[in-house]
């Protein structure tokens, strides 16, 4: 297959550091420390029947990274959101998937110092995608523990959303070795922290749990804490235990490509029943539910 060949089924729309170009024909420099170093920071959202969803606390969060990493733009957040809603606009998808960068940019030559780098904006729209597949959507994810360890807190804050993959797709590799399709990933002290694009809930004797620490602090992670709390559920964000997966009633993920999938095979052996329980039923259909509260969807603005 020809790199065009490769490109072809790509659709959407791009804003590359100033202009809007088809998603396939998006590129960076190459010698941008995004791509030669992984100097950057992202945030991911989407939009679901023409409306983007809380798309402030993304913004608030993508800028929170920023920050983090010493990086700045010449955007305000509203200045970010109307270059997010655009590329939806000229996307012409209601239903969108939606990536922010911002890149510490292009080192001037002979020198790495990053504080000389212009740091660059990137976005793109394209059709919203699910990590699981319509079949894993039904009958849930099957899953592992990985032996591969995820890049710890002192190296590098996960609260900072960032490119390092390398940990969770290995682990994924782990996952396709022993049967499974995700893996979450251990921390060195035996707790467990994330899997390679998503968040992780155990459910035990109806109580929820989600790790405290050593993850990404996801979006639709807040959203399901909010829902536990509209539903009178304990929900504990704490340290969790590799043991205590393996014991628990139900298992569910949260990400933004998705929202709530279940997982009901676990280390080898059925999660519960075997099937989706009624606590990860319930809070998926509350999840999309609250795409329909105007308080927390931005209209893009399609022209009708």
């Amino acid at each position: 297959m020809t790199p065009e060949e490769e490109l072809a089924p790509i659709r959407g729309v791009a804003y590359m550091d100033g202009r809007f170009v088809p998603l396939a024909e998006a590129a960076i420099p190459v010698v941008d420390r995004g791509f030669v170093r992984s100097d950057v920071t992202y945030d991911a959202l989407h939009a679901w029947k023409g409306r983007i969803f809380r798309l402030d606390d993304h913004i608030a969060r993508f800028e929170a990274s920023m920050r983090g990493l010493r990086m700045s733009l010449p955007h305000s957040g509203a200045d970010i959101a109307a270059i997010l809603k655009e590329c939806v606009r000229r996307s012409g998808f209601r239903d969108a998937f939606i990536m922010v960068i911002c890149s510490r940019g292009v080192p001037p030559p002979g020198t790495r110092d990053p504080r000389l780098c212009r740091n660059r904006l990137y976005a793109w729209a394209q059709p919203f995608m699910n990590i699981a597949e319509p079949r894993q959507q039904a009958e849930g994810f099957r899953m592992i523990l990985a032996r591969t360890q995820r890049i710890p807190s002192e190296s590098l804050d996960q609260r900072i959303k960032n490119f390092h993959w390398l940990d969770l797709t290995m682990g994924l590799f782990e996952a396709y070795e022993r049967d499974a399709t995700v893996a979450i990933l251990p921390a060195a002290d035996g707790t467990i922290t994330e899997g390679p694009g998503f968040n992780i809930f155990i459910v035990k004797d109806g109580v929820l749990a989600t790790p405290a620490r050593g993850m990404f602090e996801g979006i639709t992670r807040r959203t399901v804490t909010e829902i536990a709390a509209d539903l009178q559920l304990r929900c504990e964000i704490r340290a969790v235990r590799a043991e205590e997966v393996l014991a628990a009633d139900e298992i569910f993920t949260s990400t933004t490509a998705g929202g709530i999938n279940a997982v009901t095979w676990y280390e080898g052996r059925p999660v519960g029943d075997g099937r989706l329980g009624p606590i990860t039923r319930r809070i998926h259909d509350l999840y999309w539910r609250r795409h329909e509260d105007p308080a927390l969807n931005t209209p893009v603005g399609f022209a009708d």
